[in-house]
């Protein structure tokens, strides 16, 4: 198991699990300054899927899981500040990302508006993910989306088939 120590105490950690899945997880105390270091986060542990377990990643699936990471990052930074939890696992073609935070609403996608300035990223998660849910739990949230590591019909730069 390797085990990465980055700044401000934020502990991280990869491995590869019996099912041949690797797992990767990361906690930070969410401001804007982790933003950045989530998707390095993700960034790096899919560099490693690939090069050091084989897995097939295509470089859309790299950007746009940056995006993704971005994104519900963000949404913590800006409507739950505080301690955060991103829990990675990459197996089967798919990459399962999954953020905890405490904060107890739970997103909702507005109308398209394209007048609009900003609150866009939830509408950009969808439309690029392969699934997407949320659950309260004891304290906060959990948001869990899955995108596809390769390049196949659902995975056009327009988003899934059939929007």
């Amino acid at each position: 198991m390797e085990l990465l120590v980055a700044e401000r105490g934020t502990e991280q950690d990869r491995r590869t699990v019996g099912t041949g899945n690797v797992l990767g997880s990361a906690a930070y105390d969410m401001d804007s300054g982790e933003i950045a270091r989530a998707r390095a986060f993700v960034r790096d542990f899919l560099t490693d899927a690939r090069s050091l377990h084989g897995m097939p990643v295509s470089e859309r699936a790299m950007d746009v899981t940056q995006l993704v990471v971005s994104e519900l990052a963000t949404n913590v930074c800006k409507y739950a500040p505080g301690p955060c939890l991103l829990d990675l696992e990459a197996g089967d073609g798919m990459l399962t990302i999954t953020m905890w935070d405490t904060g107890s609403v739970l997103p909702t996608s507005r109308q398209a508006d394209p007048t609009r300035t900003g609150q866009h990223g939830l509408e950009i998660v969808l439309a690029v993910c392969e699934s997407f849910e949320v659950r309260r739990e004891p304290v906060g949230k959990r948001v869990r989306v899955e995108i596809s590591l390769v390049d196949g019909p659902r995975s056009d730069a327009a988003g899934p088939s059939g929007w």
